[in-house]
């Protein structure tokens, strides 16, 4: 498994297929070059770009998307293409194992209505990585290798992220949801992760492989 970090919460990973994790419209249209399939956490821009999503089913028919319905109704041009995904639901998406966990985005305030929200583990024969989309739901039935932590949102604060962490406890864990960030609010967040999230944590530049 390779996982590529694109900006903010965007992945691509790479196996025996190629899967693209929230290809949104804060990240590079390139992400999805040749993808076999693209899973989507939740509705919200940053997270799906419909029109740069769109245009990749048109140039390559095969390409499946999976997210919960209410993200499929942003879709409906590419309807043919799309499969809905509840919380606890396993699938097979481009040689991967997924299990979606969850259900709900995290609370940004309470006027302020809720979107559903999958996060992913997405497992091949010999590890597995987590991305949480917009949410702390812990994957408690599994042990996770390699973990994606939302850096900053509106919905968070750092001592979430940081709990969200020792939570879960994975082998190691970058941060993803960082297109909000300049270089010196990510400076103060990478601090705190890296002295109490007790795991291996990196802030990955996008571009950036981790094998």
């Amino acid at each position: 498994m390779r996982i590529t970090k694109f900006t903010h919460s965007c992945l691509r990973i790479e196996g025996a297929g190629v899967l693209v994790v929230d290809p949104g419209e804060f990240s590079e249209e390139s992400a999805l070059d040749g993808a076999d399939a693209v899973v989507i956490t939740h509705e919200h821009s940053d997270h799906v770009d419909v029109a740069a999503l769109t245009a990749a089913v048109h140039r390559r028919p095969e390409l499946r998307v999976f997210a919960h319905q209410d993200v499929l109704k942003l879709l409906g041009e590419i309807s043919g293409a799309t499969t809905a995904v509840t919380a606890g639901e396993e699938f097979e998406a481009a040689g991967f194992r997924l299990r979606a966990y969850g259900g709900q985005h995290a609370i940004i305030h309470p006027y302020v209505p809720r979107f559903a929200n999958l996060g992913f583990l997405i497992s091949d024969e010999t590890t597995n990585m987590y991305h949480p989309g917009d949410s702390f739901v812990v994957p408690e039935d599994v042990t996770v290798d390699t973990l994606g932590i939302p850096l900053n949102a509106p919905w968070m604060k750092v001592a979430e992220a940081i709990a969200f962490a020792r939570a879960v406890r994975p082998g190691r864990a970058f941060a993803i949801h960082d297109g909000l960030l300049n270089e010196r609010g990510a400076a103060v967040s990478d601090k705190h992760l890296e002295g109490f999230a007790e795991t291996k944590y990196q802030h990955l530049a996008p571009g950036t492989t981790l094998d």
